[in-house]
């Protein structure tokens, strides 16, 4: 599709294309829950397009593993029913904390990711030390200390990690989320701030390829054979992200206009309506090409 010349074409609901597909990669903040709640429209149309014999594997940008992130969605009231499978930014993360070993790291991030290094410990028998920035061999941010803060406060840190030229490995490379109506900043948001300085970043999550890769092999396991590129449809409210992973790796992608963009395409002048020329403006900015849009994740 040519966004220069048509308009992004906008859905009443995801069975006006589910025949299209067998395998749905659905983002989760912002899709399916927005931090407080699940959406039940949204847990309802991924029920309907696993009941016509369709996979859905949710892959997030969560800087942990997967086990406190089926917790967190059981808690926000996500049945079992919506999904096969979750993948997170936090899975591949591992991978990149296991290839240091016991190297000791500086982390960044509140005290709820420290579940983190409870699933490293428990699957590899290895703890890395926590340490300072001027002990560490590389640093690992999973998040921000404080929900209040904001990358400024890094500042200083982040300039001696410079310094000493560390790795800086990012959980989660989504740059803000929202939290009901509360946007807050994300390890993404520290990672930029270190690469601007010249630092090197690794990431883990969308948009890049490893998360893809793990999340298609979780379908293609469950699917019992790989799945055809051409019929994997990913779902995120993000372009940055989820948009422009998908599009990387070759998927089409649906566009949900009300999450991480709400404020800008569903402004109170409207009444929160979607502004879609303003919807237009922005997917043609950002150079990508979802294959439609939708407000909400219905079916």
């Amino acid at each position: 599709m040519d966004l220069q010349t048509h308009s992004l074409p906008l859905l009443s609901g995801l069975g006006e294309i589910a025949d299209r597909y067998d395998v749905v990669l659905s983002d989760v903040w912002g899709v399916v829950h927005n931090g407080k709640a699940a959406f039940p429209a949204a847990c309802d149309a991924l029920t309907r397009f696993r009941a016509r014999g369709g996979t859905v594997i949710l892959v997030t940008n969560a800087p942990r593993p997967f086990p406190p992130i089926l917790e967190q969605l059981r808690q926000l009231g996500a049945p079992q029913s919506a999904f096969d499978g979750v993948v997170t930014s936090g899975d591949v993360t591992l991978n990149y904390v296991i290839e240091r070993g016991a190297a000791p790291l500086h982390h960044i991030g509140p005290e709820r990711d420290l579940t983190f290094f409870d699933i490293l410990a428990d699957q590899t028998g290895v703890r890395p030390p926590l340490v300072g920035v001027e002990e560490a061999e590389y640093a690992l941010c999973t998040g921000l200390f404080d929900d209040s803060d904001t990358p400024d406060v890094y500042g200083p840190a982040l300039e001696a990690m410079r310094r000493r030229k560390l790795d800086f490995i990012c959980a989660n490379p989504d740059l803000v989320v929202h939290v009901g109506e509360t946007m807050l900043y994300c390890a993404g948001a520290v990672a930029q701030r270190y690469e601007d300085m010249g630092g090197r970043v690794l990431q883990a999550g969308k948009p890049f390829a490893p998360i893809y890769d793990r999340a298609l092999a979780m379908a293609q396991q469950m699917r019992g054979a790989p799945a055809d590129l051409r019929r994997v449809l990913a779902i995120g409210d993000a372009l940055r992200t989820d948009v422009k992973g998908a599009c990387d790796r070759g998927l089409d992608a649906l566009f949900v206009t009300k999450g991480i963009h709400r404020d800008e395409l569903h402004p109170e002048a409207l009444g929160g309506a979607l502004d879609a020329p303003a919807m237009n403006a922005l997917v043609r900015a950002s150079g990508l090409t979802p294959v439609a849009a939708i407000p909400d994740l219905v079916w």
